[in-house]
């Protein structure tokens, strides 16, 4: 489904007007629909239904607690990679029980925690990591499930910053050292090892990558069956992309499903998957207003309240993001470079966009409902956006937009 479209040339989030949103909540600010997160989530639950599964989203993509409210109300478990991420996730209603813990450098005070608060696994990255929480279980007495993240060294053919499945990557352990290391976890008294972990990167438009990575981790499956070892589930990880530009095509969450099917023919194990990006990101906008129109000798700059701060992706990946007019013309358009106010060269939205606009126009960033307000920051001093999540026709503002009273609340002049 696509709960953005045009309704007599005024853009819509389900049966709501974003002109009428930026009037009333001001810009910039996300928007959400609730439908498309609920729809996104539901085809997960539909390919997946084959098998016993576990749909643990990865709250690092969009992580407001209205969102995750939703998903857990849908069933969701949920993947974490820091303490603050699970105490989100209580405060949001979601199932501990059904949380898995990832990250590469866990801190003992934050494992502590994990532990008390009784999640299910832990996935663990290290030999180093592996020493510490078996430390930590003897000490306090509580025993844990553990899942080893395995780097099958497979090219998930996507940009660099977010590939996490080869060798050079910091993630996870040489799929190669895998026996050795379940070996050690066997022996360890309050340790269960009850799963294998995979994830090899994020915007993966080709399933070709995901069939490598299967290869391997069900290979190493058997071989610990063989040693005696035996799973109860395989966390195949998320990536799965999602269209940002014209031409891209990412694959069904049906289509993944056929490609895992038969490495999970005749095995008594439970599939876990962590999808972020494909939940949330296409069920959110970044609604910005033009402030000025600065033509130059090379360029026209479309210069907008919303900046690197609010949308990190352009900046830090050099990330496509679709651009509209909130509002549709049959003018002529003209080429504008859409940037924003931070005093930095790499402050833009994006590039060479076909625009009628003028003083005043809304632009919605298309796509920006996963990394988006998760990675904003308060560079420039400028304060966070709002975020509205819209129902149908009902509007809730999920969260308030900062106020300067609570960004300097924390910062203290020395006498």
């Amino acid at each position: 489904m696509n709960a953005f479209e045009y309704k007599n040339k005024l853009l819509y989030v389900e049966d709501v007007s974003l002109q009428e949103l930026a009037e009333v909540y001001g810009t910039p600010c996300y928007v959400y629909s609730k439908a498309m997160i609920e729809s996104n989530y539901r085809a997960y639950e539909r390919a997946l239904s084959q098998w016993p599964a576990r749909i643990c989203y990865a709250v690092k993509a969009n992580s407001n607690l209205a969102v995750l409210n939703l998903l857990a109300k849908l069933g969701a478990g949920f993947d974490i990679v820091s303490i603050g991420e699970l105490e989100r996730v209580i405060r949001a209603g979601g199932d501990v029980k059904k949380v898995v813990f990832s990250g590469v450098a866990k801190r003992s005070d934050e494992i502590r925690r994990a532990l008390v608060l009784g999640i299910d696994c832990f996935n663990i990255e290290s030999t180093a990591e592996l020493q510490r929480l078996d430390a930590i279980t003897k000490e306090m007495d509580i025993r844990s499930n553990v899942s080893l993240r395995v780097n099958p060294d497979v090219d998930a053919t996507t940009h660099p910053y977010i590939s996490t499945g080869l060798k050079e990557n910091k993630f996870g352990v040489d799929i190669n050292d895998a026996l050795e290391i379940y070996q050690k976890i066997a022996a360890c008294s309050h340790l269960d090892a009850v799963g294998v972990d995979c994830h090899i990167g994020s915007q993966l438009l080709d399933l070709s990558p995901f069939q490598s990575c299967f290869e391997k981790v069900f290979k190493l499956v058997d071989q610990l069956l063989d040693a005696g070892i035996q799973l109860k589930h395989v966390d195949v990880g998320g990536g799965l992309g999602i269209r940002y530009e014209d031409g891209e095509q990412p694959p069904s969450m049906q289509q993944y499903a056929e490609v895992l099917a038969p490495f999970m023919a005749g095995r008594d194990l439970e599939v876990f998957i962590e999808p972020g990006r494909s939940i949330v990101g296409n069920a959110g906008v970044l609604l910005t207003r033009v402030e000025h129109i600065k033509n130059t000798a090379d360029k026209n700059f479309a210069l907008v309240d919303a900046a690197m701060n609010d949308l990190m992706r352009p900046s830090l990946y050099s990330a496509w993001h679709d651009i509209t007019a909130v509002e549709q013309t049959d003018n002529k358009k003209t080429s504008y470079d859409v940037v924003g106010p931070v005093c930095e060269t790499g402050d833009f939205l994006g590039k060479g966009r076909e625009l009628d606009i003028q003083e005043g126009s809304l632009l919605v960033i298309h796509d920006a409902g996963a990394y988006g307000f998760a990675m904003s920051s308060n560079y420039n001093t400028r304060l966070r956006a709002a975020e509205i999540l819209v129902d149908g026709d009902e509007v809730h503002i999920i969260r308030m937009r900062e106020t300067f009273d609570q960004l300097l609340a924390n910062e203290i002049i020395p006498d």
